[in-house]
């Protein structure tokens, strides 16, 4: 699976940063000792789908297969985590 990695910053609307790797992402997050959540994406296959193909979710109501639930839809399942200063807390 081609994987991307998105670090979004505490209270941030948007990324601020991709890397086609982790560890060139923990670098730059560590460096500037940033607060948020790195998370590992899927290339050209979107987490609706993605959830759905690996049994993480299931349609099961009218609403799930409306538009405006997919553009929202996200999954705690996706590999992710979380920084505080630059350092990866549990």
């Amino acid at each position: 699976m081609n994987v991307i990695f998105v670090f979004q910053g505490n209270n941030a609307n948007f990324a601020s940063a991709v890397f086609s790797n982790k560890e060139n992402a923990v670098k730059w997050i560590r460096d500037y000792r940033l607060s948020g959540i790195l998370t590992q994406y899927p290339i050209d296959n979107p987490i609706y789908d993605w959830a759905i193909d690996n049994g993480y979710f299931s349609p099961n109501q009218d609403i799930h297969k409306m538009p405006e639930f997919i553009e929202k839809f996200s999954s705690a399942y996706l590999e992710h985590w979380h920084f505080k200063n630059g350092n990866i807390i549990t």
